[in-house]
């Protein structure tokens, strides 16, 4: 009797390999940090507390290069060295304005654009000063003609109209009574008769 060999044969066991294990965040994403545009320039490594790294970045080369063409990178450095690190960041900006306009005006840098500045205030002030000294002028100019339109309307009234004349036979009697003499002269027919009761009638009215 034949034996059958069975189909499932034990395969020799083979150590199994572990899975590949993925290497850190870390180690796959590095950080490579840029010089500052001072070391840059300057070719030189920059170290990890550069004086000059926060106030010149890679970014901004003509920055640095301005700065150092009029003043130096060593003379930066010792100034900045010599200031504490609340007032560099205003000592940078100074450093490369003062270089920008001796660049622009290599014989009085930024003193001409002051001087320059001060000349038009000065020529400002002075239109300002001659518009005011003309306001003031106008408005008493002003306030003189209102016065004299007002002196004029009151020296000059309205005419008012003039007095009834009295009646003749009134100014008759007090011609009479003024003077009776003078008046018998002017007026011989002042006794007639028609003439006395005219005189006499208004006193018996």
């Amino acid at each position: 009797m034949s034996t059958s060999s069975t189909n499932n044969s034990v395969s020799p066991s083979s150590p199994s390999s572990p899975p590949p294990v993925a290497p850190p965040a870390s180690s796959r994403h590095v950080s490579v940090v840029s010089p500052c545009a001072a070391c840059k320039i300057l070719r030189r490594r920059c170290a990890e507390k550069c004086v000059l790294a926060p106030y010149f970045p890679p970014t901004d080369p003509l920055k640095f290069t301005t700065a150092h063409r009029v003043f130096g990178a060593s003379n930066i450095i010792k100034f900045l060295q010599e200031l504490p690190e609340c007032q560099r960041a205003d000592a940078v900006s100074s450093m490369v304005y003062e270089a920008n306009a001796r660049l622009r005006d290599p014989v009085y840098g930024s003193a001409g654009a002051i001087c320059q500045l001060q000349k038009q205030v000065s020529e400002l002030q002075a239109q300002l000063a001659k518009a005011q000294a003309e306001l003031v002028t106008m408005q008493s100019q002003n306030a003189n003609l209102v016065a004299m339109i007002c002196m004029e309307m009151a020296q000059s009234p309205q005419a008012s109209p003039p007095p009834p004349p009295p009646p003749p036979q009134q100014s008759n009697f007090d011609n009479f009574i003024s003077n009776p003499q003078s008046f018998y002269s002017i007026n011989p027919s002042f006794l007639d008769e028609n003439n006395l009761n005219s005189l006499w009638e208004p006193l018996w009215t």
